[in-house]
């Protein structure tokens, strides 16, 4: 899910799709294989009850803005974020088959200018941003960031590649279904690349991760995307401690 979330008592920033590649494979069936034909686009959030998906006045500093980790408190406990990180422990509850079945044959992230992060406007030469993640990005697959300014690929530690799409989103979604090789494609933040794709009607599933708390302001997921949801339809809900999952698949 494109959640992005601060691992409890460490300091960098990291968005839970990008966990995805370092997490169990098995897979529920509902999720793709990769062999039904073209690949799929797989959306997943977490959002607040009043419809947002990040918080006010986001920063580089505060990138899910004023109260937006409240909406990853549930997936700090799982033991399915956690060892990824290297942490012992965690809860096995009805989450965990959900987190883990969305993460299942994902051969390539699209993500937007606001989850790769960074200064808005060009990009700065002189100290250039390389993402939250470090030296070696827990994708281990290629990622296409959409973008109006251009920049040279970013090649990085583990088989991640950032590679920056300034043609729009059908471009990127093209270059990503050809490097997933067969396997679906993720579909990351922010809440403005997710709508565009929404609206477009380029998202195959979709899961959006419904946790009761009010953030009062910030980034709603569906402004500007219509009274629709573009092809899209209700096919499971899951409730689980702290949050509710509901599951969309195109009719």
């Amino acid at each position: 899910m494109s959640w992005g979330v601060r691992r409890p008592a460490m300091e960098r920033v990291i968005p839970w799709s990008s966990v995805a590649p370092r997490l169990a494979s098995g897979a529920d069936n509902h999720v793709s294989d990769g062999s039904e034909g073209v690949s799929k686009l797989r959306f997943r959030i977490s959002m607040s009850l009043d419809g947002f998906v990040a918080g006010p006045h986001q920063s580089v500093e505060n990138p899910l803005g004023i109260g937006g980790t409240r909406l990853h408190e549930w997936a700090f406990a799982l033991a399915a974020f956690r060892a990824p990180h290297g942490m012992e422990g965690g809860e096995v509850n009805e989450s965990t088959p959900v987190a883990e079945g969305l993460l299942a044959s994902i051969g390539a992230t699209v993500m937007g200018r606001n989850m790769f992060g960074g200064h808005p406007g060009p990009w700065d030469a002189r100290k250039p941003w390389n993402g939250w993640w470090g030296a070696n990005p827990p994708f281990h697959h290629p990622v296409f960031v959409v973008t109006h300014h251009a920049r040279e690929p970013l090649e990085l530690d583990g088989g991640t590649t950032f590679t920056f799409v300034t043609d729009g989103i059908e471009a990127a979604l093209e270059r990503a279904r050809k490097a997933a090789q067969g396997k679906d494609v993720a579909l990351g933040g922010g809440a403005k690349v997710a709508q565009q794709y929404l609206a477009a009607g380029l998202v195959d599933e979709m899961v959006i991760s419904l946790v009761p708390t009010l953030l009062g302001g910030g980034e709603r997921l569906f402004e500007e995307v219509g009274d629709d949801l573009h092809g899209l339809a209700l096919v499971r809900t899951v409730a689980a401690p702290k949050v509710t999952h509901l599951e969309f698949a195109r009719r």
